[in-house]
Formats: C-alpha cells, sequence, structure tokens
C-alpha cells in the first residue's frame, strides 16, 4: 500500500470529513465520469424566453391601454356623470359633499373583491410579486390577471389617489406569470416572464423602456444576467412600440427647455435630495405604522377599504387634486405652472390621502402619489430658495423633478431606475445631473436609517429576506485548480483490504478522513472509496481494494470555476470531487472539497473588512 504523505495539508485539515457519496454508474474509469458543462452566457433557450416574453409585452401594452381607459370610464361615471373612456381628472366634479361616499363606495367593492376574488389584489402590487418571486417559483394565481386591474379600476376611478402604474405592473407580471405556468419552462425562466410582463407594463404606461429594465433588475429579477437581461429589454421595446402605435411618442411629463445648472445650484439639489431622502423614510414608516392601525380595527378587513375611502373623498372634498390618479399633477409641477399655496396644500394632503388609502389595503400603485409628493415638495423649497437667493440659479421647475425622482430613491432605494425614469419621461437632459446628485444623496440617506423599503418592509415583516445587493459572484473568480487540495491521500487499486484497515486504524491524522481516490497502476484515478466501504467487514481481507470500485467518480477539471464546481455538487449530491488536469484529464490534481469551498471566501472576507495603508508619504523621524 502507498505509504500516506506525512505532511497532511492545510486546506484538508480545515475541510469537512463527512462521507463522499458518488453518482452510481457501472463504468470504473475517468473516461466514464460524471464532470459539469463548462457554463455559457447564453443557449437556444434564451431566444424561446424572448419571443414568448416579446407576446407578453404586446398582450400587457393593449391591457395597459384597455386599464387606462376603463379608469377613465369609471371616472366619468362616478364623478360626471357621463358614459366615456376618455382619462378624466375627478378634480373638476359638481357633487359637491357627497363626493366624500364615491372612494368609500370604490373601497367597498375592492374589499368584497379581495374577500371572495384573492386577498393578493390588496396593495400596490410590486411587493406581493417580489414575495412570489422570492418564495413561491414566480407562481402568481391566474385570476390576478384580470382581478388585480379590475379592482385597481375600480379603486382609482372612485378617487383613490393612486397611479395606474403600479396595478399596470403587477398584472403585467402576472401575465408573464400565468404564460412561465402554462408552458413548460424552468422557475428561473418563469421568473423572467413575470419580470418581463412586469417591465413591459410600466414602459407602456410611461413611454419608459430603460427605467424599467433597471427597476425589473433592482425590485424583481434580483441579477444581472443576460439570460434574463436580454428577454426583458426585449420586452420594453415591444411594450413602447406598440404604446407609440397606440398613444403616440411624446413625453408623459413634458417640460419646457431648461438652463444649465451652475455650481451652486448643483450643490442645492443634492442637499435637496438628501431632504427629501429624510422625507422618504419618514413616509414609509407613516405608511405602515397606518396600516399597523388598521390591523388593531375590531372589523374585518374587508370593510377596511372602504373606510379609508371616507377619508379619501373628505381630503378630496377641501383638496380635489388629491383625487385619482394625478399625473396631470405631475406634468403641472414640472413645468412649474403651480403656486406655492397649491404646491404645499397638494404635497400634504396628497400624502395623507394616500397613506390611509394604502395602508387600509385597497388596490393602487404608489409611483404616482409618491412623484406627486416628492415633486411637490421639490418646488417649494425651489420656489423659496430662488425668491431668497436668486443669484443661486435655482429652477424650481428642475428642483421639482428632482424631488419626484428622489422619493422614490430614497423610498424603494432603487436609485438607477428612478433617474433614469425622471429623464426618459421628461427628456430634459439639462436635469440628469441634478437627478444624479440629488437621487444619490436621497439613497445614501435612506440607506443609512432604514433597513427595508416601502416595497419590502411589508414582505420583511413575514420573514422574507429581500436581496439588497447585487455584486459578482466571487466562486466565479477562483479556479478549482487554485482552490482545491494537492497533496491527496490515494490508494491503490491492488491494495488489500487489510492492510488499508491496519492503516485506517492506526490514528495517523492522514488516516482521519472519509473518502479516498483510488489509482491504478499508471496513477489513473478508477474512483473513490469511503470509509464505511473500507471498514465494512463483510469483505475479507484478502480483497483488493480496486475490485471494490463500483461507482463513477464525480470530477471537474482544474479549469472549471469554483461555482461551477459548486453547482455540480449539488447537482451530483456529493461532498467533494476529485480535480483532473486539463491538459491530461486522467490525471489527479487533487480534491475539492466543501470546506475548500468555504476556504477560498477568506480572501474575499478579508478584502472586505481588513484595512491598511500601502503607500506612505513622508520620511519617518529618526529616533
Amino acid at each position: 500500500m502507498t505509504e500516506p504523505n506525512p505532511h497532511p495539508p492545510r486546506i484538508e485539515a480545515l475541510a469537512s470529513t463527512d462521507a463522499l457519496p458518488v453518482a452510481p454508474s457501472l463504468g470504473a474509469s475517468l473516461d466514464a465520469a460524471r464532470m459539469p458543462r463548462r457554463s455559457t452566457l447564453v443557449d437556444r433557450r434564451v431566444v424561446v424566453v424572448s419571443l414568448i416574453a416579446g407576446v407578453i409585452a404586446a398582450a400587457a401594452a393593449v391591457i395597459a391601454q384597455v386599464l387606462t381607459a376603463l379608469i377613465g370610464l369609471v371616472t366619468n361615471l362616478a364623478f360626471h356623470g357621463r358614459w366615456s373612456t376618455a382619462f378624466s381628472s375627478p378634480a373638476g366634479h359638481h357633487l359637491g359633499a357627497w363626493v366624500i361616499v364615491v372612494p368609500a363606495i370604490g373601497g367597498l367593492v375592492v374589499g368584497v373583491m379581495a374577500r371572495w376574488g384573492s386577498r393578493a389584489i390588496r396593495g400596490h402590487g410590486i411587493p406581493e410579486a417580489m414575495e412570489q418571486v422570492l418564495l413561491n417559483e414566480s407562481k402568481i394565481p391566474p385570476r390576478i390577471t384580470f382581478l388585480k386591474p379590475l379592482s385597481s379600476a375600480v379603486a382609482i376611478g372612485t378617487g383613490g389617489p393612486f397611479g395606474a402604474e403600479g396595478p399596470i405592473i403587477a398584472t403585467g407580471g402576472a401575465l408573464g406569470s400565468l404564460f412561465g405556468q402554462l408552458l413548460r419552462v424552468t422557475a428561473i425562466e418563469r421568473k423572467t416572464l413575470l419580470a418581463a410582463g412586469a417591465a413591459a407594463g410600466m414602459a407602456a404606461v410611461f413611454g419608459s423602456p430603460l427605467s424599467a429594465i433597471i427597476l425589473a433588475v433592482e425590485l424583481l429579477l434580483f441579477e444581472l444576467k443576460p439570460r434574463s437581461l436580454i428577454p426583458v429589454a426585449l420586452a420594453t421595446v415591444v411594450a413602447t412600440g406598440v404604446r407609440h402605435v397606440l398613444v403616440g411618442s411624446a413625453p408623459v411629463f413634458p417640460m419646457p427647455p431648461l438652463a444649465e445648472p451652475g455650481g451652486v445650484a448643483l450643490a442645492f439639489y443634492v442637499a435637496l435630495g438628501a431632504l427629501v431622502g429624510l422625507v422618504s423614510v419618514g413616509t414609509t414608516r407613516i405608511v405602515y405604522g397606518i396600516e399597523d392601525l388598521f390591523e388593531k380595527l375590531p372589523v374585518h378587513w374587508m370593510w377596511w377599504p372602504a373606510i379609508g375611502g371616507l377619508a379619501v373623498g373628505l381630503i378630496g372634498w377641501y383638496a380635489p387634486l388629491t383625487l385619482g390618479v394625478g399625473y396631470t399633477n405631475i406634468e403641472d409641477i414640472v413645468a412649474g405652472r403651480l403656486g406655492v399655496a397649491v404646491l404645499a396644500s397638494l404635497c400634504v394632503m396628497k400624502f395623507l390621502s394616500w397613506s390611509i388609502a394604502l395602508g387600509s389595503g385597497t388596490s393602487g400603485g404608489t409611483l404616482a402619489p409618491l412623484f406627486t409628493i416628492g415633486g411637490a415638495l421639490g418646488a417649494v423649497a425651489g420656489i423659496a430658495i430662488a425668491s431668497l437667493a436668486p443669484q443661486f440659479g435655482i429652477d424650481p421647475r428642475i428642483a421639482g423633478l428632482v424631488g419626484m425622482a428622489a422619493i422614490f430613491a430614497g423610498a424603494s432605494r432603487a436609485l438607477l431606475a428612478s433617474i433614469v425614469f425622471a429623464f426618459e419621461t421628461t427628456r430634459q437632459p439639462v436635469g440628469l445631473l441634478p437627478l444624479i446628485g440629488g437621487c444619490t444623496a436621497a439613497y445614501l440617506i435612506s440607506a443609512l436609517l432604514m433597513r427595508n423599503t416601502i416595497m419590502t418592509e411589508k414582505i420583511a415583516r413575514r420573514g422574507v429576506r429581500v436581496p439588497s445587493e447585487y455584486a459578482a459572484d466571487f466562486l466565479e473568480q477562483v479556479t478549482a485548480g487554485k482552490a482545491c487540495t494537492r497533496d491527496v491521500v490515494p490508494l491503490r487499486a491492488d491494495d488489500r483490504l487489510g492492510d488499508v484497515r491496519h492503516w485506517l486504524n492506526s490514528g495517523k491524522p492522514e488516516a482521519q478522513h472519509q473518502g479516498y481516490p483510488v489509482l491504478d497502476g499508471e496513477g489513473r484515478v478508477l474512483g473513490v472509496l469511503t470509509r464505511r466501504d473500507l471498514l465494512d467487514m463483510r469483505l475479507p481481507d484478502m480483497h483488493r481494494v480496486g475490485d471494490m470500485v463500483r461507482r463513477v467518480p464525480i470530477v471537474v477539471r482544474e479549469d472549471h470555476s469554483l461555482r461551477e464546481a459548486a453547482d455540480h455538487m449539488v447537482a451530483e449530491n456529493v461532498g467533494r470531487v476529485i480535480v483532473v488536469a486539463t491538459q491530461a484529464p486522467h490525471g489527479m490534481v487533487g480534491i475539492l472539497t466543501r470546506g475548500d469551498l468555504l476556504a477560498a471566501h477568506a480572501r474575499r472576507l478579508r478584502e472586505a473588512s481588513e484595512t491598511a495603508r500601502h503607500i506612505r508619504i513622508g520620511r519617518r523621524r529618526a529616533r
């Protein structure tokens, strides 16, 4: 028997020593060994998924226009007594005090639909979609595809202070999930279809394909990989194209020509973003605080939307601009058409109306209300500073734009989506630099003060941990050959079992491992035997070790990444794999264990935690 190596390797000593299960096979040579395929960026399935995503996007774009028309129909019937699908504002109603009961009736209808239809229609849709992605393999119940837009049309059409974009995003996601459940796809592909439908819905509402892609990445996909990015991107192109055909290509929130901001103005916009970031934190906490208060009411949750609707109606009676979607309010804010009194009233009253309604569990979106609140706050601050210090060059319209995007960046922490969205919907290049500074400041303040966001707080309370960071996989950067244990203790095929047993019972450190590779006379790997196999007393001591090998070894090449090796170990249900040479695939390089995978992270942890100075300026003082 080969004499064991007297110097056991450091990594092997730290590694796991549990039994080594291997994949069953009739072969006993490395020619038939189970080895992972080299990963590629994309395959033909991505083309198939992209085609399906395109179909979903076209359907989502049409549904978006249908839902918009439905909201217009309910609004016209409830507030103006006419049959029309034209998108109109409830603010011009002639109902007087009767306007108070209209949102309550809408809330009651939503409560009934939620109780006897599906509770999933409550809320603004994105957290519910996130939960299905994280916990249920992106399988949204099919009935949500039609219940969500119907309930939202009723809630918004009767004066609910919500945007249409949230329900449309949720409906598009539900449509993508429905396709993913009808067709034979993987859970990852179903998630991609869900995200493609959601992104298509957003692009169909606002004509903002790029921000829709980024929003899908930041809030639904939780990854930035070609396999998901390609279908989602193509879906937004299709949806935006359909929107251009049906609605036109004009920006949703057009702005007049603006002057390039100076240095002082840029500093102000960054400070404004930080202030709005504080407001976004308070907004999130107040919304969920109101939701907690509704939880304590001694009535069934079905009645909560009606109670919230009464508050919406009462506020709407006093401040009619708070009723309904309010896209015209956002347009007026960034165009500079509203005075300070109207802006201040809109900011405060819209917040009260929206937070109470959302806390009651009705159906509606959060983007438009947040844009209104943040935009009005930013415009008020811009007007105030511009009047006090005109030499600073502050433009209230840019301040409103920064406030609009910054409050969403702080509340949702979708930083890039917020910046790009404000740019795409206004097509105002002068505002891009202030947007970057203001949104980043809001993001920083929010990340410092708040663990969860307005999108994740609800599901975090249910014990769901939502990814908040996206980083390159460290295991992809390390090869198996660098991380494996090279000083491996092998057994020879012609070793007698009695001699091996005597050595295993010797108490030597190198005889304490649970798995040993078996080599033939030419040094080629035949397989792996476990300690349990070797100590099985049903076999005689004269039995040769090589005759015991009946299973093909699980192997990787030394140029495989640790991610490929780890995935291979999980797929084959093994605790360690043999590493073979790239140029000589019959030659064993070493063994890679689960412990080696963990030890490979030591460098990453060290780089993240250890501080050091590598360049020193100046000479040391002589002692």
